[in-house]
């Protein structure tokens, strides 16, 4: 019965989706959406389904829209006190200028690279007439991978993955306890980093920087850190506002 209903249900989303498509669009997501367990019937859906399923990819496209836009002149990373500066409140999130209040490009450019958002939130104008998405503010892609850098816990596996399911401290195969951690902890590009160029400091909070470990290493890993911190005064938590 479960094997009907979803066979009903997929014939039903195909021919949907089918139908909506654009004349031009993306062959990688037309093909993952047919790979699905439960197709998206939509292009929007099939779209998000796609950076969701590949977030790996996601941070490397968000970065390198980032160094493709550059850094914003004058700009310098810096803390807030309050959301409405669009400024991070903690030096765990990372520098996004186009976030800042002051330099948000507005609907069609993303919040998270600055680049020009097109239809569907597709990072590329595939269609060639230059028109932006005006009701967009995020590109697809970056979506994913502003969730990867902001909540990295939630993709154990993919990042795993990447290290042949090995634990990267002591090389022994991952428990499922496993936790991820960032290599240089983020206390430490604050202190010595902050002044890195905007698409360089990215890298911290992405995939170069994460990795996944057993969970007794990541408690020895932190301990370490804890007393570097320590050794240090109050530290980067003390950092003044802007």
């Amino acid at each position: 019965m479960a094997s009907t209903f979803r066979e009903e249900r997929n014939a039903k989303a195909r021919e949907r989706l089918a139908r909506s498509l654009p004349s031009l669009f993306p062959p990688e997501v037309i093909a993952h959406a047919h790979a699905r367990p439960l197709i998206p019937p939509t292009p929007r859906l099939a779209i998000e389904s796609y950076w969701r399923h590949h977030p790996i990819r996601a941070d490397r496209l968000a970065r390198a829209l980032a160094t493709r836009a550059g850094h914003p002149q004058g700009w310098t990373w810096r803390l807030g006190s309050d959301k409405a500066s669009g400024l991070p409140l903690t030096f765990r999130t990372p520098p996004a200028p186009f976030r800042e209040a002051a330099r948000t490009l507005g609907p069609g450019h993303c919040r998270v690279c600055g680049g020009p958002v097109f239809r569907l939130g597709w990072h590329r104008d595939l269609w060639g007439d230059g028109v932006l998405n005006r009701r967009a503010e995020w590109h697809a892609g970056c979506v994913t991978a502003w969730k990867l850098w902001t909540a990295p816990s939630d993709f154990v596996a993919p990042l795993a993955k990447l290290q042949q399911r090995r634990c990267a401290a002591s090389g022994k195969r991952l428990l499922k306890t496993a936790e991820v951690d960032h290599r240089t902890p983020l206390f430490r590009v604050w202190r010595d980093f902050r002044d890195a160029p905007w698409p360089d400091l990215l890298g911290y909070w992405g995939a170069p920087n994460l990795q996944v470990i057993n969970r007794a290493a990541h408690v020895e890993k932190c301990g370490d850190e804890a007393a570097e911190r320590s050794a240090f005064g109050r530290g980067a938590d003390d950092a003044p506002a802007a």
